[in-house]
């Protein structure tokens, strides 16, 4: 089997243009088949605030109503989606901006109310990997938003780290999977303000502990749980790390 990389950008380090021409230049230089997923949440945050519409975020989760899900298409399938392809265009690395409703990449349906109503966001129920392996197999690099589609013609707002972990479970059938989750802080921390309390190796029985004592911030956990998940689905690695060290020898590397 070949290797394939699936790397998801999100944090501040989207906001700043400098950060992220920095980590996209390292994104370029990873060898063999790669894969980027982007967020956006706290650009999409910021225009929201703008236009006056109210943002709700529970357990790193985004409440999506009809005026929400307009700022996040735009945010994500418009603004970081193409200025993110236009600067690897630039630097020779032939990028191709989509989200899940293009090529019919991922499918979704609506999350089912329940003791949160998440609104219009959506629950993945299929990646389309023919089609992507098309794409790799041609030398294109996909660069996916957030954004997934019902079929029946409705795009849904689904959270960047999930279509990351399901687009690298779903491709296990076919490579050799790593996982890279890249945002500003090193990796995984015992302590939110000290950036340097990085667990540098982490199994599912430290991570229970961990949660069990509130010693891992909120933000971090929809990441943790969609990494052991991508795991037990066949994905060979997953790193948590710095958008500064896609070297991969730095962050907390998560283990079964």
């Amino acid at each position: 089997m070949q290797n394939l990389t699936v790397v998801k950008i999100g944090g501040a380090v989207l906001e700043d243009t400098a950060s992220l021409k920095d980590f996209l230049l390292r994104f370029d230089a990873i060898t063999g088949n790669k894969i980027l997923v982007h967020g956006g949440g706290r650009t999409a945050t910021q225009l929201a605030d703008r236009l006056g519409i109210k943002t709700q975020i529970v357990d790193g989760r985004r409440i999506t109503d009809k005026d929400m899900l307009e700022v996040v298409i735009m945010v994500y399938g418009g603004l970081i989606n193409k200025n993110t392809v236009a600067f690897l265009q630039s630097i020779g690395c032939n990028a191709l901006g989509i989200t899940g409703a293009d090529l019919n990449i991922i499918r979704a349906v609506q999350r089912p109310v329940g003791d949160i109503d998440y609104g219009l966001v959506g629950d993945i129920s299929e990646i389309n990997i023919k089609v992507l392996q098309l794409l790799l197999s041609e030398g294109f690099i996909p660069v996916i938003a957030p954004l997934t589609h019902d079929g029946l013609g409705n795009l849904l707002n689904t959270n960047a780290d999930t279509i990351a972990a399901s687009i690298a479970s779903a491709m296990s059938e076919l490579f050799n999977v790593l996982l890279v989750y890249s945002f500003e802080k090193e990796g995984v921390l015992l302590d939110i303000s000290d950036r340097q309390s990085v667990i540098p190796l982490m199994n599912r029985e430290l991570y229970s502990k961990f949660r069990n004592e509130n010693i891992i911030h909120s933000g971090m956990l929809p990441k943790l749980d969609n990494s052991f998940k991508a795991l037990e689905d066949g994905v060979k690695g997953v790193i948590i790390t710095s958008s500064n060290a896609l070297d991969l020898t730095k962050g907390t590397r998560l283990t079964l």
